[in-house]
């Protein structure tokens, strides 16, 4: 189902300017400028994401460099901006560090080097001092000191801060995904987009695309990695239409699986008209989730992987990079449904502001 909200921008007429802070492969900076968004300057230290980000906002000034070594200061000279002109600072800052998953749901302690990157939100804004600044990150990241610092230091320099955990699947994108967004304001109320109860699903999203392989887009037609004869077995018996492995006798299942109660949507199919499971860097392999697609015996493709996310059909991703490179930009990247929505009211209040 197409819902009511999806992408209408009325009544707004100004383009504010924005920064995408950590931007991979522009799903903040896409999500942004359907908002009706100017996406000014953006900062990606990865390569292969950088690429990607130039291929499709081509308008925006990219910085391709580790943050911690890009001056604030002088990247507001740069883009010509004076202090506090700047309408909303946004990012996402690297969220492995604070995933449940790879800490095991937090019985081990993270030592990611990159827990630190959610303190330069802070170092920009004191610099830019922008309206308004978005951040988005796994839920995990409420409950760590980084965060609360974080919330800390823009209160002491002037900001209002709000934070929740939204599902991305309330908000137009097929797709569960739990994600904390923080909203901080100098001078406006915070108000995050409502939720809508109804939701987009798998088939909406790539019901209609054509079959895989028939050479109308090279990220649809990039070829499964080879699979044993057994695995391919697997998967041709697991039933239709949201299926699991769990559908097959014991002595069907791998050794593996087996002696395992968890991880129950590994060579799982998607459901047609339910939402996907969260796209992961890890969707091209069945062994990482419920991959599969609905009917056919395969994986989904990175086209579909992407729809799922919320991009459009036009995204362009080079297949040159590989499936896993490419895996790792949609598995990280921000469905930009769920920016648009949020963004469009920090569009509304930055024009009832002027």
């Amino acid at each position: 189902m197409v819902l009511s909200s999806r992408r209408r921008t009325e009544g707004l007429s100004k383009k504010p300017k924005a920064i995408d802070l950590f931007s991979g492969c522009g799903g903040l900076t896409l999500g942004l400028r359907q908002a009706g968004f100017s996406v000014i300057g953006a900062i990606e230290a990865d390569a292969v994401a950088a690429h990607t980000y130039r291929q499709n906002h081509r308008n925006s000034r990219l910085w391709q460099a580790d943050i911690e070594s890009v001056s604030p200061a002088q990247m507001r000279k740069i883009l010509k901006l004076k202090v506090g002109e700047l309408d909303l600072l946004a990012g996402c800052p690297p969220c492995q560090g604070f995933s449940s998953l790879r800490t095991r749901n937090g019985a081990q302690r993270n030592r990611d080097l990159r827990n630190g990157l959610v303190s330069q939100m802070v170092r920009f804004a004191r610099v830019l001092r922008p309206k308004f600044i978005m951040m988005e990150n796994v839920p995990n990241l409420a409950s760590r000191e980084p965060f609360r610092q974080l919330c800390r230091d823009l209160k002491r320099i002037g900001y209002r801060v709000e934070y929740a955990v939204k599902d991305a699947s309330r908000y137009g994108v097929p797709q569960r995904r739990k994600r904390l967004i923080l909203l901080a304001s100098i001078d406006s109320a915070i108000v995050f987009a409502p939720e809508e109860a109804e939701f987009l699903t798998v088939r909406d999203a790539i019901g209609t695309i054509p079959s895989a392989g028939s050479g109308a887009d090279p990220l649809h037609d990039m070829p499964e990695f080879p699979r044993s004869t057994r695995i391919n077995e697997l998967i041709r018996d697991i039933p239709k239409d949201g299926g699991s492995r769990r559908d097959l006798p014991a002595k069907r299942q791998l050794d593996c699986h087996r002696k395992t109660t968890g991880f129950s949507d590994i060579y799982g199919r998607m459901a047609w008209d339910q939402v996907a499971p969260t796209i992961t860097t890890g969707c091209f392999n069945p062994s990482k989730g419920r991959f599969l697609h609905p009917e056919e015996d395969r994986a989904i493709t990175m086209r579909e992987a992407a729809l799922l996310q919320g991009f459009p059909a036009t995204y362009k991703f080079d297949p040159r990079l590989g499936k896993i490179a490419i895996a790792k930009m949609i598995g990280n990247a921000l469905p930009p449904e769920f920016i648009r929505r949020h963004a469009i009211l920090i569009r509304s209040a930055l024009q009832l502001a002027d």
